[in-house]
């Protein structure tokens, strides 16, 4: 089993997946091993890219950082919370606050505009619209995006609307983001400036980011490159010998 990706000891973890198993049932009554003993640890500030062939769990191992699923055998925790713990309404809970979601396909409600668009995970965290009001302005403007803010999605731009995606993802400055595929609908000039906002943001509030990519430039930004193949996480050969997810 690798040891897991450790921060500096008296880090405290924002996220960690200890012995991650996910199964699934095959068409034929078999069991699909998706991920085998994942090990991974992540303090606040620190960031990390997964990279792997399609179909390897990249995408799979994201969503139960995140809660939206849970592993078949051992533990994810955010923040110290063993998420397996968790009622449906406290696993709901820390996902409003804890985490900040970006997708490939930035999910921007389209009858709101980019403000309302921000504001909404505030206001459902119980924030009153006033200070909802003006978080959202303020990282309006930090992505600049902040004369586009009354704008519906169908008025923005493709990296525009991921730069909305981005500041919604921060809204209630969760300790962790993860971003999957972020640029992976965009061109190699507007995926710079959508690196530069998740970068910016990461720094500027002290955020974890886990990012899953194909892209080798926003992977190399990131502290380390795991690579996830077979169900096994590694460090990724980047001129070294490929080893244990370990810092």
């Amino acid at each position: 089993m690798n040891e897991p990706m450790r921060p500096d000891p008296g880090d405290v973890l924002a996220v960690e997946a200890s012995a991650v198993e996910r199964n699934f049932d095959g068409a034929d009554g078999s069991v699909i091993r998706v991920l085998r003993g994942v090990d991974l640890a992540l303090a606040r500030g620190q960031t990390i890219s997964i990279v792997g062939p399609s179909g390897s769990g990249k995408s799979t191992l994201l969503h139960m950082l995140g809660g939206l699923d849970l592993p078949t055998a051992g533990r994810i925790a955010l923040g110290g919370r063993d998420l397996a713990n968790l009622d449906d309404l406290e696993l709901a809970a820390v996902r409003n606050r804890y985490v900040g979601f970006v997708f490939q396909f930035h999910h921007l409600l389209r009858d709101f505009t980019a403000l309302e668009n921000v504001m909404m995970p505030q206001l459902i965290a119980g924030e009153s619209r006033a200070a909802a009001r003006r978080r959202a302005l303020e990282l309006l403007d930090q992505v600049g995006l902040g004369d586009r803010s009354g704008h519906v999605p169908a008025k923005l731009s493709g990296g525009e609307q991921q730069r909305v995606a981005a500041a919604r993802a921060l809204a209630n400055e969760p300790p962790v983001l993860l971003a999957d595929e972020p640029s992976g609908n965009l061109d190699l000039e507007t995926s710079e400036i959508l690196h530069d906002v998740l970068f910016d943001l990461v720094r500027d509030h002290g955020t974890a980011m886990v990012v899953v990519t194909h892209n080798q430039a926003l992977a190399g930004r990131t502290d380390r490159i795991l690579r996830l193949s077979a169900g096994v996480l590694e460090l990724a050969d980047t001129g070294g010998a490929t080893g244990p997810a370990q810092v």
